[in-house]
């Protein structure tokens, strides 16, 4: 299976896909995504700084709780650069 990369003119922003979690469960903050979660809430402070990935643990939890699919988590890691996204 090959490994799947960020697309070309794309960049990894995984304040992205929180935010979207916090935003569709209407969580008040990022304190109550990690209680969600059941992760410390370091490890979601670590990951906005990008300084932790999210690892495949961490991805199938978030699909669990929020009902968006693995693909649809993964698209929303990924912010087009503005250039391609004015194409």
């Amino acid at each position: 299976m090959p490994i799947r990369r960020i697309p070309d003119g794309a960049e990894y922003d995984p304040n992205r896909v929180l935010d979207a979690i916090i935003n569709k469960l209407k969580l008040k903050n990022d304190a109550a995504l990690s209680r969600l979660l059941e992760v410390a809430p370091p490890v979601i402070s670590k990951i906005r700084h990008n300084t932790l990935p999210i690892g495949a643990t961490l991805l199938l939890r978030m699909h669990e709780v929020s009902d968006y699919s693995i693909r649809e988590l993964r698209s929303l890691m990924v912010r087009p650069h503005a250039e391609a996204s004015a194409a």
